[in-house]
């Protein structure tokens, strides 16, 4: 007997190798993915009905900051140095261990609610990021931020924090938990210790999670300091390979997305946090015509303000659309290809689609709503059309998360009075150092 069989609903499969159903059912056991099919001889313990819904894999964000929820709206409108330096990076200073458990908390209620179910992270504190994780039921890639200023004592006990854990927390929470090491960026990283962590990275057999050319900043400075970019410099140093997800990516040249292909580099495109703080636009039809591996993210709230990846969807197709005055780049069905099977891919998940043998991490997108009716065409209602709200049912490993828009993995109502308790606490502390 099955675990789950979910019945009734138009099966996006995503798969390259088999179609999309139209009404069919998803067969699941032992949290993985046993039949994909028109219908089943199986039966099972929970039996979900998605008629008038659209099943489909989770979506899977590849770069946050999940704690940074407490900032959501906190400093909005500035410009990025005035924002970082008199607002952000000051309260930070302040955030404590229990903030970020709140937080972190917060931004997977957040996600499991707007169907994202898998995503990529980089903060502080990450011990009680691991524990919200754990308890949210959420599949995760973390890692600790780590920023050296080339400072050598500061690398070292940088380093060895980032050692601890991703030794620590790999694997935990039955799989769901795995571990990045994450330098911040190559102009917040001494050259020195980027090939560290390369090095240790590669002993310990964990990928890497690094913001690069987010800003036209972080280019000019880099050809100040090193007579190039930062994606010449780490080519250099051999940092480059398959196991980096490298956020943003915006001030790219033709050269840098080359030597990016060439070394199977992922990418992360966050269009609304890059849209926000004015930082350009990344170069991702050019990407995706080399054949890179492009996912989305968000950002962090302070940056973005949601976790909405169904916004990050529709945004990343109309941003392109109109910077290269071409209506046809940037398809939904590409664009759902992002959010999903790329997603997974730089994550080194076997998730992303509806196929046997693939990770039970899945979604059902509620269809029967005003906003989107009539439905002539899946991928566009869910890019162009859909929101986060209209996801009515989360399962992740196989466990369901949230039943019929009901959240069963966590106390919704506790989780928000915390978070507004947390918030208030750490402006006033912030205010007091000022």
């Amino acid at each position: 007997m099955a675990d789950i069989i979910i019945k009734n609903g138009y099966i996006l499969t995503m798969d390259p190798a088999q179609e999309d159903i139209n009404r069919g059912v998803v067969v699941i056991e032992n949290g993985i993915i046993t039949q994909v099919a028109e219908s089943t001889d199986e039966t099972a313990d929970t039996a979900i009905d998605a008629k008038g819904g659209v099943v489909m894999p989770g979506l899977v964000n590849t770069h946050t900051h999940a704690g940074m929820t407490l900032f959501r709206g906190y400093a909005d409108d500035l410009t990025l140095s005035d924002w970082l330096e008199n607002h952000i990076w000051p309260a930070e200073a302040k955030l404590t261990e229990n903030d970020l458990y709140i937080g972190t908390k917060l931004a997977c209620l957040e996600m499991i609610r707007s169907g994202t179910t898998a995503f990529v992270d980089m903060y502080i504190h990450v011990d009680k990021v691991a524990r919200a994780v754990e308890e949210s039921g959420m599949r995760a890639a973390l890692s600790y931020g780590m920023i050296d200023l080339g400072d050598e004592t500061r690398a070292e006990s940088e380093l060895k924090e980032g050692k601890r854990f991703v030794k620590e927390w790999n694997g935990r929470a039955d799989g769901r938990i795995t571990t990045m090491y994450g330098p911040h960026a190559p102009n917040t990283c001494s050259r020195e210790f980027l090939i560290k962590v390369k090095e240790q990275a590669k002993k310990d057999n964990a990928k890497i999670h690094i913001h690069v050319l987010e800003t036209e900043l972080e280019l000019n400075q880099m050809k100040k300091q090193f007579g190039m970019c930062s994606v010449n410099m780490l080519d250099e140093i051999g940092f480059l390979d398959s196991n980096v997800v490298a956020a943003h990516c915006v001030w790219l040249s033709d050269g840098d997305m080359d030597i990016l292909n060439e070394r199977g580099v992922n990418v992360s495109h966050n269009p609304v946090s890059n849209m926000k703080l004015a930082s350009g636009i990344a170069p991702v039809p050019k990407m995706l015509a080399r054949g890179m591996n492009v996912s989305l993210g968000t950002d962090g709230c302070a940056s973005n303000n949601n976790l909405n990846m169904f916004e990050e969807m529709k945004i990343s197709a109309l941003l392109h659309k109109i910077d290269t005055s071409d209506p046809t780049v940037m398809p939904a069905r590409q664009v759902l290809k992002m959010a999903t099977v790329n997603g997974a891919r730089a994550m080194g998940i076997n998730s992303g689609m509806l196929k046997v043998g693939c990770m039970a991490d899945m979604i059902i997108v509620d269809m029967g709503k005003p906003h989107l009716t009539p439905l002539y065409d899946v991928p566009s209602h869910l890019v162009y059309s859909a929101s986060g709200g209209d996801v009515r049912t989360t399962i992740v490993n196989g466990k369901v998360l949230m039943d019929d828009y009901k959240v069963l993995s966590m106390d919704e109502k506790h989780v928000i009075e915390s978070a507004n308790g947390a918030s208030v606490n750490l402006i006033s502390r912030v205010a007091e150092q000022k």
